[in-house]
C-alpha cells in the first residue's frame, strides 16, 4: 500500500489547522452607537422599531409610474415610463421634466397642470410601478451579482443579502464601495466581518453605488489541494478547511 501522498499532505493539513486555531475571534462590539447586551437581555422591538427608516425616491429615466387622478376615468390607472430624457408626458398636462423628483412632487406638478387646464380640484396619485434608474450593482464573490433597486433604506449588509450572500471564496475583509459624488469617483474599503460583529455601524448605500466583494485566493487554492488529495485524505483536509472558515 502506498502512503506517500497521504503522508506528505498531512504536515499541509496540520499547518492549516494551527494557523487557524491561532487566528482570535472577531470582536463583538465597538461601534459608538451600539449598544451590547447579553442575548438574554435583549428586548423586543416597538411598531415603530418594525417600520424601515423611509428614504425619498426620485424619479430617473425609464422607471415606469402608475398615475391615476381621482374621479377622472379618462386620466387614471395609466402606466407612463419615463423618456431617456427624464421627461413624461400625460393628457391634458403635456410634457413635464420628472427626472430628479419624488413621486409626491410629480403629483403636486401635475395637479398643478391639470388645474390650469380646468379639472376641478385634481387628485392625482403617482405610485412607482419599476425601477431602473436608482440601482445599487453588487458584484465579485457573491451568489447572485446583479443590479439591485434601491428602495427605501439600504445598507451594505442589505445590499449583500440581496444578491444572496456571500459565497465560500468571499473575502470579507476586502469589500469595496464605488461611489461618485460631484463628479468625483471615490471608493472605500469594508471589513464584512466586522460590521457582522458590530465593530462598526453597516454603512448606508444609495443608488449608483458599486459593490465588490473580493476573491480569496487561499480558499481557492485549498479546494483545488482538496480536489488532487487521494480519497483516504479528504476527511483529514474537510477538517482543516472547516478550521479556516
Amino acid at each position: 500500500m502506498r502512503f506517500g501522498p497521504l503522508f506528505k499532505a498531512i504536515p499541509l493539513v496540520l499547518s492549516v489547522g494551527v494557523l487557524a486555531g491561532c487566528v482570535s475571534a472577531p470582536q463583538f462590539g465597538g461601534d459608538p452607537g451600539l449598544k451590547v447586551l447579553r442575548a438574554q437581555e435583549l428586548p423586543a422591538p416597538d411598531r415603530m422599531d418594525q417600520v424601515s427608516d423611509a428614504r425619498a425616491y426620485f424619479v430617473g429615466p425609464f422607471d415606469k409610474l402608475i398615475i391615476d387622478v381621482f374621479g377622472v376615468d379618462e386620466l387614471s390607472k395609466r402606466t407612463i415610463q419615463v423618456d431617456a430624457s427624464g421627461r413624461i408626458s400625460f393628457p391634458l398636462a403635456g410634457i413635464i421634466e420628472v427626472a430628479g423628483m419624488t413621486p409626491g412632487e410629480i403629483e403636486t406638478r401635475l395637479a398643478d397642470r391639470l388645474r390650469t387646464a380646468y379639472v376641478r380640484d385634481p387628485q392625482v396619485t403617482v405610485n412607482l410601478s419599476e425601477t431602473v434608474s436608482q440601482v445599487v450593482t453588487v458584484e465579485g464573490q457573491v451568489k447572485q451579482p446583479g443590479l439591485y433597486p434601491v428602495i427605501g433604506h439600504m445598507t451594505l449588509m442589505r445590499a449583500i443579502a440581496r444578491a444572496q450572500g456571500t459565497d465560500e471564496f468571499s473575502q470579507l475583509n476586502d469589500v469595496i464601495v464605488f461611489r461618485t459624488v460631484k463628479n468625483e469617483r471615490l471608493a472605500a474599503l469594508y471589513d464584512l466581518r466586522q460590521i457582522r460583529h458590530g465593530a462598526y455601524p453597516d454603512p448606508e448605500i444609495f443608488a449608483n453605488d458599486v459593490v465588490m466583494v473580493g476573491d480569496s485566493e487561499a480558499r481557492r487554492r485549498f479546494k483545488d489541494i482538496l480536489q488532487i488529495m487521494p480519497a483516504v485524505a479528504t476527511p483529514l483536509v474537510i477538517a482543516a478547511d472547516r478550521l479556516t472558515k
